[in-house]
């Protein structure tokens, strides 16, 4: 994105700062990365007047090559399809791709439903990262937003559905640490409830959530390397505080904790 650091995107707290992915990514040893799932893998979103225009996978992707001689992406990611789907679709093509990164994201769609069951997905984004990791290369995989705060849900099942999302985000949080992922967790993140966060489907996020997970997915990779960023400290802090927030108003019993954090870390 030309003159970034001025750009409403880089003065997002929960954004990339100017310089941080080039400083996460420094040295980093990738040049084939592959991403397998279902339409949270393949771009779906509305532009955001300010934010990058590319999805956060291509993001991901656009950062890594700035980094490196050589590199080559392949993304193939396809909307509503489930986690079996993604796994006979998706990973023999793959793993044909020899990749040294891939990101798997899928169970959304399996998760949506009353019928989910959480042991069979588990078993086919296991049996995926299982693959990648054993073919030699590094998995990412997420905890995704969950899409019970979507406009599209209607608040007489939100609940039904929060706690489906909620299963689904911490099985892949315990199989990515079974089977040593990079976990880039967005369950929970603040800036799910907020309805401007997507698109004018009122399901999928639009490119200011993409433009999150890039943040916090170069952010994961960055700490897996040992790379640092010295000047994002303080929005690390603030975003710390905001993730807080909910558990202090909990503890506290008054809402009004909630404010007074959001507004500091606007400040």
């Amino acid at each position: 994105m030309d003159d970034y650091s001025s750009s409403r995107e880089a003065r997002d707290p929960f954004c990339l700062q100017a310089g941080e992915a080039a400083a996460l990514l420094a040295g980093h040893p990738w040049k084939r990365f592959v991403v397998i799932g279902d339409s949270v893998a393949s771009g779906i979103g509305d532009r955001v007047d300010g934010y990058s225009p590319l999805p956060w996978c291509d993001r991901i992707a656009a950062e890594l090559a700035a980094n490196s001689d050589d590199f080559i992406y392949l993304n193939l990611g396809r909307r509503e399809l489930k986690a079996a789907e993604v796994r006979e679709q998706q990973l023999d093509d793959a793993l044909r791709f020899a990749p040294d990164l891939a990101l798997v994201v899928c169970g959304g769609n399996d998760a949506l439903p009353s019928a989910y069951k959480s042991e069979v997905v588990d078993a086919e984004i296991s049996a995926m990262v299982t693959a990648l990791r054993e073919a030699g290369a590094d998995v990412i995989t997420i905890g995704m937003f969950n899409v019970a705060y979507a406009p599209v849900i209607r608040e007489a099942v939100r609940h039904l559905v929060s706690a489906r999302m909620l299963r689904l985000s911490d099985s892949t949080a315990q199989l990515g640490a079974r089977l040593g992922t990079i976990h880039v967790n967005m369950t929970g993140h603040p800036a799910q409830t907020d309805p401007a966060m997507y698109s004018e489907d009122g399901l999928h996020g639009n490119l200011r959530s993409h433009a999150i997970c890039a943040a916090e997915t170069i952010r994961g990779l960055g700490a897996h390397l040992g790379n640092s960023f010295s000047a994002g400290v303080a929005v690390r802090d603030r975003l710390a505080m905001m993730w807080a927030a909910p558990v202090l108003a909990s503890i506290a019993g008054r809402m009004d904790v909630m404010n007074l954090l959001s507004g500091w870390a606007a400040a």
